[in-house]
């Protein structure tokens, strides 16, 4: 009768040993990535472990592929040291977009770099949504065959689409420029690519791109920040305090729909003001070029059509840079109630408004500061992202790695089984 308690207890600190030595775990790996390749005693002084502790620890990480060894450091005394950088050269996760006028794929590794990237030109928004997921079920195949020629296996894939998405249930509930209602997106690309074993999560393509501006901030990731997304649709990303904020019912960062312009031209949601159709892609290209231009043909890759947007707007064509003061002006307006709310440290904006920067810049920086109640528009800072299109798909598979930096276990050991010895906590 008195032996279940002490079984129970042992069974108790052996899940509580496993739990520290995964958050254990947890801290080295994210010093390396957020300080870079450093010692073992100075990842010990850093972290507060002891020097053993750090050293069974890198070994671990070492054996899961998530850090190695490089050269030995010249010392003035004692023994050079070997610094521990991040590895995880092969661990993967895939993100992917579905957008009003393209699909992408991109495969990241846990140290940032870009494994492969392909983006494909499409007038989703005329098509049948079954049909969209085929051809992006083709892309990721594609993709994923090339991992496993060098035998990798992704941690995770993650979906990103404009539009009411639930995260949880993987199903995008309403995404009115893409015509699409209820539409199970987890389940259909799970089944295309044959029950996967790995995680397939669904979210909104703004949300994803600000993570991945946060990334860019490096080890200050607790910093708040708006991203805008410029594309048919306008989305936006909150985070708060480094966290994203998703609203009570996820759907938080719809800012697209603000209605800022009383009697303005009708939106795809049905509604008639709404900021995106004031400041969106298809506002811009209606305003600066003639109905059959092929500028305004969605079936042609975004990017070339608007590096001749640019084009034009460097030779000083009168319509597109008309068109461009306008999208500024309106841009401002919306963007000021965002500051006035939010009181940002930084105002992110992505897509077209970052391809086209030069041309709006420097009238929205003096708008601003019109429509911001606080003084300097309240201290943001207003930027213009440099991931292009490819920022949620990027922000997609960083979320993915995010949980390895959270768990390392989550990557299995190459070298076998890693005991659980007693743990020190920090």
């Amino acid at each position: 009768m008195k032996s279940r308690p002490v079984r129970l207890r042992a069974r108790t600190a052996a899940a509580d040993q496993l739990t520290v030595r995964r958050h254990n775990l947890s801290v080295v790996l994210s010093q390396l990535r957020d300080r870079g390749p450093r010692s073992r005693a100075r990842l010990a002084e850093e972290t507060g472990l002891n020097k053993a502790t750090v050293s069974s620890l890198v070994a671990e990480l070492v054996d899961r592929g998530l850090a190695g060894e490089g050269e030995a450091e010249r010392a003035t005394v004692g023994r050079p040291g070997q610094p521990i950088r991040l590895d995880g050269e092969h661990v993967v996760a895939v993100g992917a977009e579905v957008n009003i006028d393209y699909l992408s794929v991109l495969v990241l590794n846990l140290r940032g770099d870009v494994v492969s990237e392909k983006r494909l030109a499409l007038d989703t928004a005329r098509m049948e949504p079954a049909l969209v997921l085929a051809r992006l079920g083709r892309l990721l195949g594609h993709a994923l065959k090339g991992l496993a020629k060098n035998d990798i296996r992704p941690v995770g894939m993650t979906i990103a689409v404009p539009g009411l998405v639930g995260v949880g249930t993987g199903i995008v509930h309403e995404a009115p420029n893409l015509g699409w209602t209820d539409v199970a997106v987890v389940a259909e690309i799970r089944r295309i690519l044959g029950d996967p074993p790995y995680p397939v999560i669904l979210d909104n393509e703004a949300n994803l791109a600000a993570l991945a501006e946060i990334e860019g901030q490096g080890p200050d990731r607790s910093a708040d920040l708006i991203l805008l997304s410029g594309a048919v649709g306008i989305g936006g990303g909150v985070i708060a305090g480094g966290q994203l904020l998703r609203g009570a019912s996820g759907f938080a960062g719809e800012v697209g729909h603000m209605r800022v312009r009383a009697g303005g031209p009708p939106c795809g949601c049905g509604r008639q003001g709404c900021w995106e159709a004031a400041v969106g892609l298809n506002a811009l290209l209606a305003a600066a070029a003639p109905e059959h231009d092929p500028v305004r043909d969605p079936s042609l890759d975004v990017e070339k059509r608007l590096a001749e947007i640019s084009n034009r707007a460097r030779s000083g064509d009168p319509r597109v840079l008309d068109a461009l003061t306008e999208i500024a002006h309106w841009l401002a307006v919306g963007a000021g109630i965002l500051v006035n709310v939010f009181n940002p440290r930084l105002l992110v904006l992505g897509g077209y408004f970052a391809a086209l920067s030069p041309w709006i810049a420097g009238s929205l920086h003096d708008e601003l500061r019109l429509h911001v109640f606080a003084g300097d528009a309240g201290g943001t800072r207003v930027t213009f992202s440099t991931l292009g299109f490819s920022a949620s798909a990027r922000g997609g598979a960083s979320q993915v790695l995010d949980h390895v930096f959270q768990d390392p276990t989550l990557v299995e050991p190459v070298g076998g089984h890693h005991p659980v010895a007693q743990e020190e906590s920090v």
